[in-house]
């Protein structure tokens, strides 16, 4: 089968965007390129490795812990007594031998503190360690790798509750109106994106204004830190989240958004009293419509017909924090309304190695993910990401 671009297989979008293409299958290969794991998922699964055939990035976070655990083992092996007499201590109980020592997890919605045992970064970053490695031995349709938020432990996120932690992803729900639905089909039709026409992805930091970032990543760039700033009326709160179609609701009373260049750059947080006077508005909106929920054939037209679309997912798991390539399936994710909590960009569609995908941008940087893309199968709508689409309709 060709496999145009370097993605591998049958696909329906363009190189340009970024995607790092050399991490993805090379050819008809099925062989999985990565900087570090050395994995081949056309090698199936491999006995269970030592420490010292652990990944890199493993082997140097467990031979800094185990560095740490000796020296302190080592200064309390022996005290002087009261008589100058030289005495065995007791030697610590907690020993470094095997990665089972470590207590901590995530603190992204996942794992926690085990026995009363306080997290540090270094050991989530283990644990996160050993579970991206685990799952890259599974030999499964993707892969993971460490990144950026593999230091984060439960502590950062603690006595949260699962809406405050949807409201840091970003994605607040009330039910959206349907301004126009579209239902219709479509056949399998290259989608026609010229270079530039996605913006280059960026990162929402700590701030929970994913639904702002899929409204203003296309075409020309849009002014994401004047919706945080200026919308509140309409019932979105800045980086405790908010909905897409309140964004379209506000850019259509105002005519129009401002652009990054007009405006100025996202913050990540709410510039206080910031002035639309003098800002030039672009971009202004006929209205809005939402694709029929559920269904691919509907998305696909709307991406053939429209360009890229607002999606809904649920991003809440594990595997999809530590994505790196291949096409993401995870058996646990939700696709009902109520369990998506982040907002992202569908930009294409395709099919790898016989999987069909939907090209996806995020906006947690190019550190997360494939060059921050990930490829979320299409199957059984996993994820939810044709559960609730929408897009805008230009004036």
């Amino acid at each position: 089968m060709e496999t145009p671009n370097g993605f591998g297989g049958d696909h329906a979008v363009h190189p340009s965007w970024g995607v790092r293409r050399a991490r993805y299958h090379s050819g008809s290969s099925a062989t999985v390129h990565t900087s570090w794991q050395g994995y081949s998922a056309s090698s199936g699964p491999r006995p269970a490795p030592s420490t010292a055939s652990w990944p890199t990035p493993c082997r140097s976070l467990w031979g800094r812990r185990r560095r740490q655990t000796t020296s302190t083992t080592a200064s309390s092996t022996a005290t002087r007594s009261s008589s100058g007499r030289v005495t065995a201590a007791r030697r610590s109980t907690s020993t470094a031998s095997t990665p089972s020592s470590i207590t901590c997890g995530m603190g992204m919605g996942w794992g926690g503190v085990r026995d009363g045992v306080p997290c540090s970064p270094l050991a989530a970053s283990l644990l996160c360690c050993r579970f991206v490695h685990s799952r890259n031995r599974a030999a499964l349709s993707y892969t993971l790798a460490l990144n950026h938020l593999a230091d984060r432990t439960p502590q950062e996120l603690a006595d949260r509750t699962p809406q405050e932690l949807a409201a840091l992803r970003g994605r607040r729900w009330s039910g959206a109106p349907h301004n126009g639905v579209l239902h219709c089909s479509v056949k399998r039709v290259p989608i026609p994106l010229s270079p530039g026409a996605v913006t280059p992805v960026k990162d929402q930091a700590i701030c929970g204004s994913c639904w702002s970032f899929v409204r203003t990543g296309v075409l020309t760039p849009l002014s994401q830190q004047v919706l945080i700033d200026c919308s509140w009326g309409f019932g979105n709160r800045a980086c405790d989240g908010g909905e897409e179609w309140r964004a379209y609701e506000w850019i259509k009373k105002h005519g129009g958004i401002a652009s990054t260049e007009s405006y100025g750059p996202y913050l990540g947080q709410v510039r206080v009293a910031a002035p639309l006077g003098g800002v030039k508005l672009v971009a202004q909106l006929a209205g809005y419509a939402t694709v029929d929920p559920g269904s691919a054939m509907a998305l696909k037209a709307a991406l053939v017909k429209h360009g890229p679309v607002a999606v809904n997912i649920d991003a809440s798991h594990k595997s999809f924090a530590f994505y790196a390539n291949g096409v993401y399936e995870e058996p646990h994710c939700g696709n009902e309304t109520g369990a998506l909590d982040h907002a992202v960009l569908a930009v294409g569609y395709g099919v790898l190695h016989g999987k069909s995908y939907w090209l996806i941008k995020n906006s947690w940087s190019t550190y997360w993910g494939n060059d921050g893309y990930i490829l979320m199968a299409m199957k059984d709508n996993n994820c939810g990401v044709a559960t609730a689409a929408s897009f805008p309709i230009l004036a």
